[in-house]
Formats: C-alpha cells, sequence, structure tokens
C-alpha cells in the first residue's frame, strides 16, 4: 500500500499556524506525506480560525472548497476541521456539513495521527466532537516551519487565555492559559536555530502573564536570559501581545540590559478611556497604561511601540471616544491598528447595551487612523541617520531594492526597510549594518554601510 498523504490548510494567526506545523511534523513522522496539491491528497485537513464572523466566514468557505475536492473522489474519507472553528461550533458541524469526517479541538492536534489511522481503518468518527483544551504537549515536536529557509521563526509560549476580557473569545475557544515549561521552550528554539532561525518571535494570548499557572511561577524575564544564554545562535528575540498590568520591572530591565532583546514592545491598548476599559474587563487603567509607557522609553534605548485599539465598544460615548483620540495624540505610538468592535457569539460583550451604530464606530476607527498617519511619518522620520542591523528577507521583482527588517519591525505587520541592491555581498538571509536615509508613514529607505553583523 502507498503511504499516505495529506493536504494541510492553515487559516488564522501566527499562533494557528505553529499549530498546523505542529500537525504536519506529528504525521511526517508517522510516514504521512505532505502533499501540496488538494486534488491529489488522501487526507484534507483545514485548522481553521474563528476569532472573529470574517474568520468563520473565511473557515466555512475553505470547508466547503474542500468538501468540493473531496465529492470528486466519491466522498472518500478523510475531510479534518481542526481548531477554533471545531471547538467553537463542534455541535453543529457536523450537522451542517455531512462532507466532514473528524473534527479536531484546540486542545486535540496531538491526536491528528490516530484520528487519520483510525480513518484509514474505516472507522467512523462523526460521534467524536471535541473536548475540553488540553495540555500543550503536542508542541514538544520537531516541527518544521512552514516556509523553509526563513530567517524568523514564531515560537509559542503558551497556550489559552485566562484574562476573561468582555470581547473575546479566546478563553472558550483555547481554555485557560497553560504554559509551557522552560526547557521545552529552549528545546524547540534550539531545534529552530539548527534549521537556520536566526530571530524568535515569541507570542501567546498574555506572553507577560508567561509562566504564573507554572508551579515554580517562571517569569517572561527568565525565560528570556534562558533561550539567549543557551540558544546563542538566535541573533534577536522578540515578544509580541504584552499585558501593561503584567509588564514587570524584571522584565522591563532584561530587555533594556540583553542585548538580544529587541526594543519593541506590543502593547494591545484597546482603549484610554477608564470607564471604556472597565466594561471591556481589561485588567489596566489608563493611569498603568501611562506610567508602563513612560517607564519603558525611559529605560530602554529607541524603543519602538506598537499598540491596536477599538473603537465602537458597546456604551463608547463620543467623550470616551475623544479621550482615546487625545491619547493617542499625546504618546504617540510608533506602530498603530485599529479594529472596529465586533459581537462575537459566546461573548460577555455580545451581550451589552447601548450598541455603537456601524457608522459611528467606523468614523471614529477612520480618524484615529488619519491622526496614526501623520504620528507614523514623524517617527520613522526620527530614525533618520540611525544606523542599525538590517537582516533582508526579499527583493522586489525588479531586482533592484532588498525588503528587510530591523529591531523596529515586526515581520507581516509593520513597515520594510528598501535598499538598493548595488552591494555585492547584500543577498536575501544577508544581515547588514543600514543607515536611515529617508521615511515615509509604512517604510523606510536605507543605504548599506560595508559591515557585516555576524
Amino acid at each position: 500500500m502507498n503511504q499516505p498523504t495529506f493536504y494541510l490548510l492553515s487559516l488564522g494567526c501566527p499562533k494557528n499556524e505553529i499549530d498546523s506545523e505542529c500537525m504536519s511534523s506529528l504525521l511526517k513522522e508517522e510516514g504521512f506525506i505532505f502533499e501540496r496539491d488538494p486534488q491529489l491528497a488522501d487526507f484534507l485537513i483545514v485548522n481553521t480560525c474563528a476569532f472573529i464572523e470574517p474568520a468563520v466566514d473565511e473557515a466555512i468557505e475553505a470547508i466547503l472548497e474542500l468538501a468540493a475536492v473531496k465529492a470528486k473522489r466519491n466522498g472518500e474519507p478523510g475531510l479534518i476541521v481542526a481548531g477554533c472553528l471545531a471547538q467553537r461550533y463542534k455541535e453543529e458541524i457536523f450537522q451542517e456539513f455531512p462532507e466532514v469526517d473528524a473534527m479536531l479541538g484546540t486542545g486535540e492536534y496531538g491526536n491528528v495521527v490516530i484520528t487519520l489511522q483510525k480513518l484509514l481503518h474505516g472507522e467512523n468518527l462523526r460521534n467524536d466532537i471535541p473536548g475540553a483544551p488540553g495540555d500543550v504537549s503536542y508542541l514538544d515536536c520537531s516541527r518544521i516551519p512552514s516556509a523553509p529557509g526563513s530567517t524568523y521563526s514564531y515560537l509559542k509560549i503558551a497556550e489559552g487565555c485566562s484574562n476573561a476580557c468582555a470581547y473575546c473569545a479566546i478563553p472558550k475557544l483555547r481554555g485557560p492559559q497553560r504554559s509551557r515549561q522552560p526547557d521545552s521552550i529552549v528545546r524547540e528554539a534550539r531545534h529552530l536555530a539548527k534549521l537556520g532561525v536566526r530571530e524568535l518571535i515569541l507570542i501567546a494570548q498574555d506572553t507577560t502573564r508567561y509562566g504564573f499557572d507554572l508551579p515554580n511561577r517562571p517569569s517572561l524575564a527568565s525565560l528570556l536570559r534562558q533561550i539567549t544564554r543557551q540558544v546563542p545562535n538566535i541573533e534577536l528575540v522578540r515578544c509580541l501581545y504584552f499585558y501593561a498590568d503584567a509588564l514587570t520591572d524584571e522584565l522591563i530591565e532584561e530587555m533594556s540590559t540583553n542585548p538580544k532583546i529587541a526594543h519593541y514592545v506590543d502593547l494591545p491598548i484597546q482603549h484610554a478611556s477608564n470607564d471604556v476599559l472597565a466594561r471591556m474587563r481589561r485588567h489596566e487603567t489608563i493611569e498603568i497604561i501611562a506610567k508602563k509607557i513612560d517607564q519603558l522609553r525611559d529605560r530602554i534605548p529607541g524603543v519602538v511601540l506598537r499598540t491596536t485599539v477599538m473603537t465602537g465598544f458597546p456604551g463608547e460615548t463620543e467623550a470616551d471616544f475623544n479621550e482615546l483620540l487625545h491619547f493617542i495624540k499625546k504618546v504617540k505610538f510608533d506602530r498603530l491598528g485599529c479594529f472596529v468592535f465586533s459581537a462575537e457569539e459566546g461573548t460577555v460583550a455580545a451581550l451589552l447595551p447601548d450598541k455603537i451604530d456601524p457608522d459611528t464606530a467606523a468614523r471614529r476607527r477612520d480618524l484615529i487612523m488619519e491622526a496614526q498617519h501623520s504620528i507614523a511619518l514623524e517617527a520613522n522620520k526620527k530614525r533618520i541617520g540611525e544606523v542599525t542591523p538590517v537582516i533582508f528577507e526579499g527583493i522586489d521583482d525588479r531586482g533592484i531594492l532588498f525588503q528587510g527588517r530591523s529591531y523596529g519591525e515586526a515581520p507581516e505587520i509593520d513597515p520594510i526597510i528598501l535598499v538598493a541592491a548595488t552591494k555585492p555581498y547584500l543577498t536575501v538571509g544577508s544581515r547588514t549594518l543600514v543607515r536611515i536615509v529617508d521615511a515615509g508613514p509604512y517604510e523606510l529607505i536605507g543605504e548599506s554601510l560595508d559591515e557585516y553583523c555576524q
């Protein structure tokens, strides 16, 4: 019998991508072969996101497309829905999609091998619905990043969230926070370094609370020390998704003094009105947030601050919104994303009164982004003259401009640094010193200096 093949489509955020890479690695270790063409694969797996309504729509569309592929093969078993949609709508998926043969919830990624083996043997799994999110042992595998040769890789240090913000479905979809043991994380960091990864991006729903749930309560600061000391081939470690109230002096000091920690802070504040923050069930007040921002800028040289805010949360008055707009203009975040509130089924916020008209919420978002355009341009222009190591990750179609990132740019969400491809030592994957010579709101222009950064 030929070795069975599988196709795996990953939707959603980098955390989902890691889960997909883990499933793929587990399957390959057991002899399954990855197939890029769904038409040729024995098994069709879609790892879904269901965080907001557009993600649900995308997941449903993907299921229908793969169901059509399965139908062309006379309906042979092999369509598996994994991830957040399976967890969120576990009672409905088998009813709505008779083509689906099995589901894997957010705590069941480690069961992917046995699930496919059971389907191979003709077992009917349509009565098996996902259970509660479980442990994170499936992450302790030799995963291969889906973009081989990439200079960076995400590394998930915890699963789930215990913050219970009113607007967020993550605790329901992913369960409470479960942190990985430091040794497990360091092993994965070593594995990724051997594959050529040079920048690690640590992610969780709330990285600042890493270790709070473990018996020995390791801190994020101690984890950063362990990674940078024990995995020397990693040149830069970046952390995403901080909460101001859990941002400790120890962590700020580690970021300030450890040369391998990016001077980059992703701090999604969501709002600047204490009334709105309280209704959101956030732990911080705007006074706490402002104090932490002052500490970060005072103690971390050249720190780049990124945030995310939301307009249109139920009960948001014009005065609340003006507080948010004023705060953004005062603080001047280097990077900012703004989203309109989405009432997600099963969340506390979906049941709150005083809904905001969608047009009003969108107008407020547009005003935020209009203000941020000028702020981002000002912040980027302040970097003109700065000399910084840049790693090049691509080149434009004409072969003229290299596209790179410094410590101040997270991949996929932040501006890129463009450098003319005039020096013979510049290649995709190389890292060299670059002087910033010009800037726009969403890109930086640099010139390469004749020095490598090893």
